[in-house]
């Protein structure tokens, strides 16, 4: 698999999505999505608000599991942390809920149950 841009070329297997092949699958593609869409939106309302982070770092987890003999994405993982100069944990926290909701991945995933793990560091 190759990706148009250029920034991934790489295996994309039966074996690398159902067994410790090498090489990506769409779930680990997808949580990259998720995960950097999410930390675009955490900025971008930050900045709204009239912060600047110094630095945002998520990570994703995607589950598949078979439900009804099919496998299907059931869950998604956010884990994020950033650090944002001057912003107090509450405030913090209604932005990173509200960016969780407001990226467009989110919103692509709307039939997924999708979980936030925001923390403010120093």
């Amino acid at each position: 698999m190759k990706l148009g841009s250029g920034a991934f070329e790489g295996s994309y297997s039966y074996s690398s999505r159902f067994e410790d092949g090498p090489g990506t699958n769409p779930e680990e593609l997808l949580g990259a999505a998720h995960a950097g869409c999410f930390s675009m939106s955490l900025s971008s309302g930050l900045g709204k608000a009239g912060y600047t982070p110094i630095r945002i770092f998520t990570k994703a987890q995607v589950r598949l599991e078979r439900v009804e003999g099919k496998s299907r994405i059931t869950k998604i993982h956010l884990e994020s942390s950033a650090e944002v100069p001057g912003i107090g944990a509450e405030e913090f926290s209604k932005i990173a809920e509200a960016s969780k909701t407001g990226c467009p991945v989110s919103a692509a995933l709307a039939g997924v149950e999708i979980t936030l793990e925001a923390r403010l560091v120093q």
